[in-house]
C-alpha cells in the first residue's frame, strides 16, 4: 500500500533501519464501515487479511483492524455513529491502493471468493506529468501518444459497504517486490544459519571452560565469564599437574566474536596438550605454548597469557605473565602486591621467551586474575572501573566464599557501567587457607 517505489523498512541504503534516526511508520488508515463483524468477514475471509487488532477502547468503542498478509500497513474498520459526517463517507472510494505481482490471479481468486469488481482487469499505460508550475509530479493515463514510463494491470473492487480499493500491478513494482523477497529470504536464510552456527559455537566453547575444580586442601578458588557476544576470546582453566599441584590460566585473545573464539580454542589445546611438561620445566612450557600458538594462527594473531602454578603441599605459587595485567596478590594484612609481567604476549614472535617468578601464599591472601573487561568497563562519564576499584571492591566482599566473590563484583561493575557490554569480562580468585592437618616440608 502507499508508495510504490520504497519498500518497507528502506530507511537506509541496505533497507535497514536506521538507529540514528526516530522511527517512522504508518499506523492505520481509516476505513468507515457500518457493522464491524460483518466488515471483518469480508477482510479476513474473502481478502486473505489477517486480524491485527480487537479490542474495547475505554469510550466503549469496539476498534478492529485488519492487515494484508505482508503487514506492512494496518486498516481500521472504523462504525461511526448513523448522525455524524464520517458516516456519509461509507460507500465511496477510500483512495487506498493494494499492490500485488499478480493482478489477474489474485482477481481470479477475490472473485471466486464473491469480492465484486468494477472491471475485469486492464492494462493502462502510466507516465510521470507535472500538473501545474510548481506542482508534484504524478502518475497520469496516457492517451497523447507520448511513450509511457511504465506500463501496469489495474482494477477496482468493492467492500460489503461499498468501499472502493484499487489494485495494481506496476511492472517496476513487480519487479521490486520480487527482488525484496528474494532479498527477504536470503537475509533471514543467511540470519539462521548465522544464529544456529553461533548457539553450535556457543555450546562447543562452553565445554573448553573448566568442568571440574582440581581438589586443593589449601586454596578455595572460583573462575568465571561474561562474555560481550555468544562467543568470546577471554580464556581460564584450572588444569590438574598432579602430584598435589595445579595450574591456574587467564588469558585474553586479540579482538573479538567468532574468529577470537577460533583462536582461544587454539591455545587452550595447546595448553592442554603441554602441560605435562609443566611440573619440572615450566619456562619450556611457555616456550611451546607460544611456538604452536605462532605456528598455527595469522601473522597477527596473539594473546595475553597469565599461567599460574600452585604446589598445594608447599603453598607456593609460580608464575609466568606474558603481557597480561599484573595479577594482584591481596595479603591478609591489607597489602597489595602486584604480579607484573614477566615476558611478552605469545604467538607474535618466533623467537620469544619469559621468565618465571614465584612466592608463597598464606592463610587469609586472596589472588585475583582479571582481564581487561572488567578495568575497561566505563560509565556514563567515561571513566574506567579501574585496578583500585577491582582492589576495593575484593576488599568489600572477601570474606565471602571466592565464586561469591566473583559475582558481588560482577554486579559492581555492571552497576558502573549499566551500558552494552562492549568486552569479555572474566575473573578468577583464589583464597588462601589453613590447610586441614600438618603439612611437612
Amino acid at each position: 500500500m502507499g508508495d510504490f517505489s520504497s519498500t518497507p523498512g528502506a530507511d537506509t541504503p541496505d533497507g535497514c533501519l536506521d538507529p540514528r534516526r526516530p522511527f517512522l511508520c504508518i499506523h492505520a488508515v481509516d476505513v468507515f464501515v457500518r457493522d464491524q463483524e460483518e466488515s471483518l468477514r469480508f477482510y479476513v475471509d474473502q481478502l486473505g487479511f489477517h486480524l491485527a487488532f480487537d479490542a474495547r477502547l475505554q469510550s466503549g468503542d469496539r476498534w478492529v483492524a485488519v492487515t494484508p498478509p505482508d503487514g506492512t500497513a494496518v486498516l481500521a474498520l472504523v462504525a461511526p455513529a448513523p448522525e455524524s459526517s464520517q458516516y456519509r463517507l461509507i460507500g465511496r472510494p477510500t483512495g487506498v491502493v493494494l499492490v500485488t505481482d499478480d493482478v489477474i490471479a489474485k482477481y481470479e481468486e477475490w472473485r471466486r471468493r464473491g469480492v465484486r469488481f468494477s472491471f475485469t482487469p486492464r492494462l493502462r499505460r502510466v507516465k510521470y506529468e507535472r500538473a501545474a508550475s510548481g506542482s508534484a509530479p504524478g502518475p497520469s493515463s496516457v492517451s497523447d501518444g507520448q511513450p509511457p514510463v511504465w506500463g501496469g494491470v489495474f482494477t477496482r473492487f468493492r467492500d460489503v459497504d461499498g468501499n472502493s480499493f484499487a489494485l495494481v500491478g506496476f511492472d517496476e513494482v513487480n519487479r521490486e517486490i520480487e527482488a525484496e523477497r528474494r532479498r527477504t529470504e536470503e537475509r533471514l536464510e543467511a540470519e539462521r544459519r548465522t544464529a544456529q552456527e553461533l548457539e553450535i559455537a556457543k555450546q562447543v566453547q562452553a565445554r573448553l571452560f573448566p568442568q571440574r575444580l582440581p581438589p586443593i586442601e589449601t586454596l578455595e578458588y572460583a573462575g568465571a565469564c561474561l562474555q560481550a557476544r555468544q562467543v568470546g576470546g577471554d580464556y581460564h582453566d584450572f588444569l590438574d599437574l598432579g602430584h598435589g599441584r595445579f595450574a591456574l590460566v587467564i588469558a585474553d585473545i586479540a579482538g573479538k566474536g567468532i574468529a577470537a573464539s577460533l583462536l582461544m580454542a587454539n591455545l587452550q589445546a595447546n595448553l592442554r596438550s603441554q602441560c605435562a611438561i609443566a611440573l619440572d620445566e615450566p619456562e619450556r612450557l611457555q616456550r611451546s605454548v607460544n611456538q604452536l600458538f605462532y605456528e598455527n594462527t595469522g601473522e597477527s594473531a596473539y594473546a595475553t597469557l597469565f599461567f599460574a602454578e600452585y604446589d598445594d603441599r608447599k603453598q607456593r605459587l609460580r608464575y609466568a605473565n606474558c603481557g597480561h595485567l599484573a595479577g594482584l596478590l591481596l595479603r591478609h594484612g591489607g597489602a597489595v602486591e602486584r604480579l607484573d609481567s614477566t615476558g611478552t604476549v605469545v604467538g607474535l614472535f618466533r623467537e620469544w621467551d619469559c621468565a618465571i617468578t614465584e612466592c608463597r601464599l598464606a592463610a587469609g591472601d586472596t589472588l585475583v586474575l582479571y582481564t581487561d573487561g572488567i578495568t575497561e568497563s566505563f560509565n556514563e562519564a567515561g571513566e574506567e572501573f579501574g585496578e583500585q576499584r577491582l582492589i576495593e571492591a575484593i576488599e568489600r566482599h572477601r570474606e565471602l566464599p571466592a565464586q561469591a566473590v566473583i559475582a558481588s563484583v560482577f554486579d559492581e561493575v555492571q552497576r558502573f557501567s549499566p551500558q552494552e557490554q562492549h568486552d569479555d569480562i572474566t575473573l578468577m580468585v583464589a583464597k588462601c587457607r589453613t590447610p586441614l592437618s600438618p603439612r611437612r616440608s
